[in-house]
């Protein structure tokens, strides 16, 4: 069984990298996070490694441990949490230089890029398919371990609202709840508070968004000079896609924000009804969920949403 041979290749490395996607969210940290503390339940000392750590996650237990590079050449065995594809991974140089590799996601994409690999795209966050996995090792999921895994579940559900929550989804909130685990306050912390630097730049995407495809559409970006202006940190542009998808009659919310000053934009979308956004952003090299999807597209901020538009455009005839 997949997950026999997952405990098997945990329990025989000696050194053990844990890896998640580039520009990580709720899922990506509480995941890395989780399965950390997991492991030095099993007796391991494992290197948590994301470059970009999200201030507004910094409460979360262990967080103090995560590290921005590796502290081994080589590792015995390196774990891919919550990507689908090698190509999104950070560090993927890490991973593929690991004497072995495990990948455990729940994308439908999924290229299965591991040696092995456990992925349930029925999940609606990888952190849920991680509980499952802890319970089935016989691991205690206490207080710590429980708020690292309920911030990964309440942020990729957007707060128990999107069509992928299922009704273990709620058994598991329940159970992590009888653990001490504070829902009401990881919820507010997650999903409710934002930093200064966020609130500035929604204001500058609100400023800008337009209403296309007779208001089925919207359409807003951010720019570097943006960035740097409101002194935006990892993670600060999180949650700004969605803001478009409120606006009554929208199917499709659009979010470009540019990369590093470059001709170069990450793309991120969101669809409400019957519109999958993860099979658009692959015709760029992207994908995702049906609902929830990001690619990256080289260009002019004027070629970059031509493009995305025109695609758009023939997703909805």
């Amino acid at each position: 069984m997949t997950l026999d041979k997952i405990l098997e290749e945990i329990k025989k490395a000696n050194t053990i990298a844990i890896l998640t996607h580039e520009s990580p969210d709720g899922d990506a940290i509480g995941s890395v996070l989780a399965m950390g503390i997991a492991l030095e339940n099993l007796g391991k000392k494992p290197d948590r490694i994301i470059r970009e750590f999200p201030r507004k996650f910094k409460f979360l237990p262990s967080a103090e441990k995560v590290q921005q590079e590796p502290s081994q050449e080589k590792y015995d065995l390196a774990i891919a949490l919550d990507c689908a594809d090698l190509r999104r991974l950070d560090g993927k140089e890490i991973f593929e230089n690991a004497k072995e590799t495990i990948v455990i996601d729940h994308h439908g994409s999924n290229t299965m890029f591991g040696d092995v690999n456990f992925v349930n795209p029925v999940a609606p966050a990888c952190c849920e398919i991680l509980i499952g996995i802890f319970t089935y090792f016989e691991l205690d999921i206490h207080q710590d371990l429980g708020s690292c895994i309920l911030v990964g579940i309440i942020t990729d559900t957007g707060g128990f609202k999107y069509q992928g929550v299922t009704p273990e989804t709620f058994d598991f909130t329940a159970e992590l709840l009888r653990k001490g685990v504070k829902v009401s306050e990881i919820y507010e912390k997650a999903l409710e508070t934002r930093t200064r630097s966020n609130f500035e730049l929604l204001k500058r995407i609100l400023s800008r968004m337009e209403i296309l495809e007779n208001g089925k559409v919207t359409f807003t970006y951010i720019t570097s000079q943006d960035e740097k202006e409101v002194k935006a940190e990892a993670g600060d542009h999180e949650g700004l896609v969605e803001i478009g998808r409120g606006v009554e009659g929208v199917e499709i919310s659009i979010f470009i924000r540019q990369i590093d000053n470059e001709q170069k934009y990450k793309i991120s979308m969101r669809s409400t009804n019957d519109i999958n956004v993860s099979d658009i952003c692959y015709l760029f090299g992207g994908g995702g969920h049906p609902r929830a999807a990001g690619c990256l597209i080289q260009g002019t901020l004027e070629q970059v949403r031509e493009k995305i538009l025109s695609e758009v455009h023939k997703a909805l005839k």
